[in-house]
């Protein structure tokens, strides 16, 4: 993704609406503490389902962040990406002062289910009143193109935009879609995902899930890596990343926190859960070369943890297969198991908690786990001091689709460490 002389896209803002916290401080402080914040389903109309546990965000005001015109025509996911963007340019200090050109800035997100609150409550409205009652933003507020549009027409952002329309692992493919625009020539990319998966109707859709852990109790309910691995909880939220061209921002005198150095995508089905073994290992794989970095190299690794014993033991041999002997002694994490899966948010939180943890160096554990049963460094119980230069993130989707994503520390280039993937 960076060759010799190439544009490269460093990450210089970070805008976070997670279950953990609003805002990059609140959620970094949550991860590192090891915080768990699942919790009994408190959504209206969700009482009676088999889902009893869940990541919601608590403690959010959309009206707050977002003006009046844009929340009446827009779902509760929406409403978590303009929040997330605009704390993402607010923390990268990027400004309509920076806006050369609104052709400079694009807008890229990921989203796997779309409006499904808005589109739930209209329905209701055609079903129990008729089709005059309902609201002419139907037709958009659903839409899973919906973020990057309000987000673009909100800030005038009329550089390249898109939408990865996919499973999980579309968070990580929007932030490289992201950096390749830069490549190309875009000046800044506003990128991440956001979900709101926690509606009466979309909760009742994601019950044909088998990964999905339907225990009652909070600390039993998403134990990935472990003996009592019994599926995911899901969550809300998500994160929203500033992307820009490393000169330029460098000219305005932004500080580069990472480069998204490398990135590659691969697809195995749905629920093959062996074959996601090969199929992740060959992303892993093709992320670092394209990174130039070596297996040793790798500080880091934010695990998918998908909380299945299938699915666990296949990220297991995934990571050591791409990484050979380094892979059973590099740190490996899964702060998502405090906070649920917030299906294409998901990766792009660990991308943000790959980028802070790298600031701070600092591994955050991974909640409420302690009895691994895999071959894995899986980092539990407290935060982990360690010196951080490259973090390795991953993500499998329920569909069968795998990435991942590489990102170096500030603007650093890849150095030579070659002697370390042995």
């Amino acid at each position: 993704m960076n060759p010799v002389g190439a544009r490269r896209a460093v990450v210089t803002g970070i805008g976070v609406v997670a279950p953990g916290g609003i805002g990059a401080e609140a959620f970094w402080k949550s991860a590192a503490e090891g915080h768990t914040l699942l919790d009994r389903v408190t959504r209206e109309g969700c009482g009676h389902l088999p889902l009893k546990v869940a990541g919601e965000v608590r403690g959010f005001d959309p009206a707050a962040l977002i003006e009046g015109s844009h929340l009446v025509q827009t779902d509760r996911f929406t409403h978590f990406a303009m929040a997330a963007a605009s704390l993402a340019l607010e923390d990268a200090r990027f400004g309509r002062a920076d806006v050369g050109s609104p052709y400079s800035v694009g807008v890229v997100t990921a989203a796997g289910s779309g409006g499904g609150e808005f589109g739930q409550r209209e329905l209701q409205k055609l079903w129990g009143r008729g089709s005059r009652h309902v609201g002419p933003y139907q037709s958009i507020a659903w839409f899973y193109a919906a973020s990057t549009g309000q987000i673009s027409i909100r800030g005038g952002f009329k550089g390249p935009c898109g939408v990865v329309a996919a499973d999980e692992p579309g968070g990580l493919d929007a932030l490289a879609h992201a950096a390749r625009a830069v490549a190309r020539g875009a000046g800044t990319v506003v990128a991440g995902a956001a979900e709101a998966p926690l509606a009466p109707y979309s909760m009742v859709c994601q019950l044909g899930y088998p990964e999905l852990s339907t225990e009652g109790d909070p600390g039993r309910a998403y134990l990935p890596f472990t003996a009592g691995a019994r599926g995911f909880v899901p969550a809300e939220g998500g994160a929203m990343l500033v992307l820009e061209e490393e000169g330029a921002a460098l000219d305005r005198g932004a500080e580069p926190r990472a480069t998204v150095a490398g990135h590659a995508a691969t697809f195995t089905g749905t629920s093959r859960r062996e074959e996601s073994r090969e199929g992740l290992a060959r992303a892993i794989g093709a992320a670092l070369a394209e990174a130039g970095c070596a297996p040793g190299e790798v500080d880091v690794v934010f695990a998918d943890a998908l909380g299945t014993p299938e699915a666990d033991r296949a990220e297991a041999l995934a990571i050591t297969d791409a990484l050979g002997p380094h892979g059973r002694r590099v740190p490996v994490t899964a702060p998502k198991a405090g906070t649920g899966r917030a299906y294409c948010g998901a990766p792009v939180l660990d991308a943000a908690a790959a980028v802070l943890a790298m600031e701070h160096g600092l591994v955050p554990p991974t909640p409420n786990v302690f009895d691994v049963c895999h071959d894995l460094d899986l980092v539990t119980g407290r935060a982990r001091s360690a010196e951080l230069r490259t973090a390795l993130v991953l993500s499998r989707g329920l569909m069968g689709s795998n990435a991942a994503l590489v990102l170096r520390r500030g603007a650093e280039p890849p150095t030579d460490r070659r002697s370390a993937s042995a």
